[in-house]
């Protein structure tokens, strides 16, 4: 065993959290942090290039995804199987979704419900300032060690499904040997160190939601990390699971591929309706026909087997009691799970997968959507990763999905149901923010500060919508190119190098 150093630089405590920021960065913790960054990072940007190549491949041949012939072996093979989920995963039937820990108070009210299943989101949900992922992953912490008074021990309180940040995000406060260290393996590395034994130990985890994974490539990936980590912690091999999202039509093409890559890790397919419809505006930009008409921003969805994530909050007021849904479940569902049906004589073609819903575009449609976006930037500007609106949760999936379709509607001229003389234009977005603007400014602006922040929200939307190639993640978008433009919650101060000494090993290598 080779042994190798890596130069760690960390950002100093967020203001506020010093105790949590010792607890969770200790010196074994950063080192385990360094060796798996260390091991995946290059794997990391490798996948992030075949996404780029892939979508240049279909600009450059006009091209559509198609399944792929190459792998054509498993998804005719019947014989293959994921290993069965354990116990505590069988009852999905309710699970709240983009719950973000960094909330202490809904994270605690989540935690005391009767729904089976916790979304504890570090992605749509949530902003990753320094401070927010510090707190969030603390609190998980807490959790499970059973510190909150009130709240249920691990193994009684609802399963927690965390879910770190997807392939595109950066974590700009710690970097490794000089350079800024992906997202993901920040939050999955923390939370694997700390609480993946004890998880494990009382029947409840370690289990993982996996974001805007777009090929079986970047599913072999985090099972490879698994095996990685399963190995470094003395863990049985197959003791994480993880449910993958469905959020890009590329990914659509190669579901069985994905279960295939993870089988001895999975704990199922879910789709991402949001991030999959902005999908189709990313990678095929240039065809009318993927436009997509006004959406209902409506986030309670079911997906079998027999699961429903329960977004807005008002829905959760009444967890500690009688959950609605828990109930409608308990009346009509025959059994814990659909575990059992197998669907016979189906057949999706590719035509299917590519073919949008049809829909119009109105003048409503447009400002609600200019609305959200502009909304999703003001409060990421201020550190939050979802808000209400008319009645709605809003985050980063919807946000992604109004902006995109405002953007495809100026770059195809789309013209407006309630008027078909009026062109979505370049001009009448810029109206409708002004007004959009005004509008939020008395519910949404009690301070100059809150307008000065919307007033960057505005000019930042209008930006990601005229800009001549796509911005495919808005979280990206805001991450790199404005990181963190005015939050007070980032924290630009480092501690000097720290030199950490790891053991290298051989990477473990699945095959398809």
């Amino acid at each position: 065993m080779e042994k190798t150093v890596a130069a760690v630089d960390l950002a100093l405590p967020p203001p506020g959290l010093e105790r949590e920021y010792a607890a969770l960065l200790t010196q074994d913790a950063v080192r385990f942090l360094a060796e798996l960054i260390s091991t995946f990072d290059l794997d990391v940007d490798k996948i992030l290039q075949q996404r780029i190549a892939r979508k240049v491949q279909l600009d450059l041949t006009n091209g559509l995804p198609d399944f792929s012939p190459h792998t054509a072996h498993i998804r005719k093979d019947k014989t293959w199987k994921v290993l069965p989920v354990p116990r505590r995963l069988q009852n999905r039937q309710v699970d709240i979704g983009d719950t973000a820990p960094c909330q202490t108070e809904r994270f605690l009210r989540a935690l005391g419900s009767t729904a089976q299943g916790i979304q504890v989101d570090f992605d749509d949900g949530n902003c990753p300032t320094f401070f927010n992922q510090i707190k969030g992953i603390y609190n998980i912490f807490q959790a499970v060690h059973h510190k909150f008074p009130g709240v249920p021990p691990i193994n009684e309180a609802p399963v927690l499904m965390l879910r770190p940040r997807a392939w595109n995000m950066v974590e700009h406060n710690m970097m490794v040997n000089g350079k800024q260290v992906p997202g993901p393996l920040f939050d999955y590395g923390l939370l694997m160190f700390h609480l993946g034994k004890i998880l494990y130990e009382n029947e409840s985890g370690p289990f993982f939601y996996l974001s805007k994974v777009e090929s079986y490539q970047e599913a072999r990936l985090w099972n490879n990390i698994f095996i990685w980590t399963e190995e470094k912690l003395g863990m049985p091999i197959g003791t994480i699971k993880a449910t993958v999202l469905i959020e890009s039509i590329l990914a659509s093409f190669e579901m069985e591929e994905i279960l295939y890559a993870l089988r001895d890790h999975s704990a199922g397919l879910n789709c991402g309706i949001w991030d999959y419809s902005a999908s189709f505006v990313a990678k095929f930009e240039r065809e009318k026909s993927s436009k997509i008409g006004n959406s209902e921003q409506r986030k309670t969805i079911a997906d079998p087997p027999v699961q429903v994530l329960a977004f807005p909050e008002q829905d959760c007021n009444d967890l500690h009691t009688d959950f609605p849904l828990t109930q409608l479940f308990r009346e009509h569902a025959r059994g814990l799970n659909q575990l059992h049906v197998i669907p016979e004589g189906v057949n999706v073609t590719a035509t299917q997968l590519l073919t949008m819903p049809a829909g119009g575009v109105t003048l409503h449609g447009l400002k609600y959507n200019i609305a959200v976006g502009v909304l999703f930037i003001y409060s990421w500007l201020k550190g939050e990763g979802h808000f209400y609106y008319r009645g709605q949760v809003e985050d980063s999936a919807t946000a992604e999905i109004s902006r995109s379709q405002v953007w495809q509607w100026i770059r195809h001229q789309a013209r407006l149901e309630d008027d078909e003389r009026t062109v979505v234009s370049r001009s009448l977005v810029h109206n409708l923010v002004k007004e959009v603007k005004n509008e939020l400014q008395d519910g949404y602006c009690v301070s100059e500060r809150a307008k000065q922040l919307l007033h960057t929200a505005t000019e930042i939307f209008l930006e990601i919508v005229q800009k001549k190639d796509f911005p495919e993640f808005i979280t990206t978008y805001l991450n790199l190119d404005h990181t963190f433009l005015v939050s007070s919650s980032y924290n630009h101060s480092f501690h000097s190098t720290a030199v950490v000494t790891i053991h290298s090993t051989a990477q473990t290598k699945s095959r398809l």
